[in-house]
């Protein structure tokens, strides 16, 4: 009988979770609902417009890209718009969610990259035609592997991980090795969700997705910040994909795609479901693989395996729509999501 009372404890201590976790998302929802109008206010009345790429990374001319998306670029759509989505999810997380165990890191990682891309949205917008695309590649890689290398020194060195879940095997303790494995997750994601932000409403769904299913990953784990905190960035990226769905009010920019990309990887090491994520992020995978592929394939062959990458630009050249690219991608996100949850919750150990 003793033992009834710790059960029904346990479960009100769930239950409680639960709902201050979709506190949470409610929360981040309204306040970047509430911030939105503002931005695009200010967005078009300044003319925070995105400019077009017109090369390659190869260096010719985006010929397919230019024609597919000069309508587009004609209506100028504001970007930078992911800077209110991470004051939302900051303003949120400083007031209700603070942990030093669970949401620092992921905070500093999502306010530091969003900071990155939000200097190079500026560039794009001063460039005003003039075919600079922003900040060089090379220095935005140089400064995200710079946030990446002190999150990785965080994550090692003050939180103590050393640990990594290999699904249907165990955990093994990798020691330092941790750190360049930390920055590798968290550089390639940035990366990843950056190249696939392409699509009015394609990033803002699969990122909703992706994160949905870390929320749930920690509700199991008992990691209640990480799910309230992935919990809240749902919330805030309902919001964009709200206004970023065809035709898109405003882009997220790289503000945006840098931060979540980075936050995504931060949550996957922070879950110790490292071996799962390229299961949960497939789309974004695919995406920065097909551009791989198409620079590699044009380097060393001088031909090109996709008419346009990444991939979502080659679905728009054999003809479809790019409501359907976006929309069949989020139904495939959302399968691998829940394939990718099955994985991680029968993998680790649940608390």
């Amino acid at each position: 009988m003793a033992f009834l009372p710790t059960i029904n404890f346990i479960h009100a201590q769930e239950i409680t979770s639960l709902s201050r976790i979709g506190s949470l998302a409610f929360g981040a929802f309204v306040v970047s609902m509430l911030l939105v109008p503002v931005y695009t206010r200010l967005g078009f009345k300044y003319k925070l417009w995105k400019q077009p790429r017109e090369d390659a990374i190869t260096g010719e001319k985006a010929a397919i890209y230019t024609k597919l998306h000069a309508a587009k670029h004609k209506r100028n759509i504001p970007t930078m718009g992911g800077a209110v989505l991470i004051i939302a999810v900051a303003v949120v997380t400083l007031l209700f969610n603070l942990s030093r165990s669970q949401t620092y890191l992921p905070l500093f990682s999502l306010i530091a990259a969003g900071l990155v891309g939000l200097f190079d949205d500026y560039l794009n917008i001063r460039s005003d035609g003039l075919g600079i695309a922003g900040m060089r590649g090379k220095i935005k890689f140089a400064l995200i592997l710079g946030i990446a290398v002190v999150g990785g020194m965080y994550f090692s060195l003050k939180l103590g991980y050393s640990l990594v879940h290999v699904p249907a095997v165990g955990d093994f303790s990798i020691g330092w090795l941790i750190v360049p494995l930390f920055i590798a997750v968290v550089v390639s994601t940035a990366n990843a969700v950056n190249i696939t932000d392409g699509l009015d409403g394609l990033s803002g769904g699969l990122l909703s997705t992706a994160f949905a299913v870390y929320a749930v990953i920690g509700y199991f784990q008992h990691n209640f910040g990480i799910a309230g905190f992935c919990a809240t960035i749902v919330g805030a990226m309902l919001t964009y994909t709200w206004f970023s769905i065809y035709p898109a009010r405003f882009f997220m920019g790289d503000s945006g795609a840098f931060a979540f990309g980075t936050t995504l990887g931060v949550i996957a090491m922070l879950t110790n479901t490292v071996f799962v994520l390229p299961i949960i992020a497939a789309v974004f995978v695919v995406e920065a693989g097909s551009s791989v592929v198409q620079i590699i394939s044009k380097k060393f062959w001088h031909r090109k395996i996709f008419l346009s990458a990444p991939l979502h630009h080659h679905l728009e050249a054999i003809g479809w729509p790019e409501t359907k690219v976006t929309m069949r991608l989020w139904v495939i996100g959302q399968v691998v999501g829940a394939l990718g949850l099955v994985l991680a919750l029968l993998g680790n150990k649940i608390q």
